[in-house]
């Protein structure tokens, strides 16, 4: 990292339906920058990920099992969950 002092965060991303299957896996641990928004969290993942791009727009978010607005600003250790609509069956 080169200018800027820039901390590192380290948070846990819960994912469910369309995420979990995207990435195979019921959750990430992953290292952000502090200040990251939780609407960052998941532009991240969507870039990883460009078939979740459909769900950006109608993602949910939840940080420390409270739902929160997408440009609330995560902490070392939050605990973040991105919910997309989930189909009835």
């Amino acid at each position: 990292m080169s200018g800027g002092n820039a901390q590192l965060i380290t948070i846990t991303v819960k994912l469910f339906a369309a995420y979990q299957e995207a990435y195979g896996v019921p959750e990430l641990e992953l290292q952000m920058a502090e200040g990251t928004s939780v609407a960052a969290v998941r532009d991240r993942l969507i870039t990883e990920h460009p078939e979740l791009e459909r769900w950006r727009d109608l993602t949910r978010f939840g940080v420390n099992l409270q739902f929160v607005e997408p440009q609330t600003v995560l902490q070392a250790g939050d605990e973040v969950v991105l919910i997309p609509p989930v189909s009835g069956g």
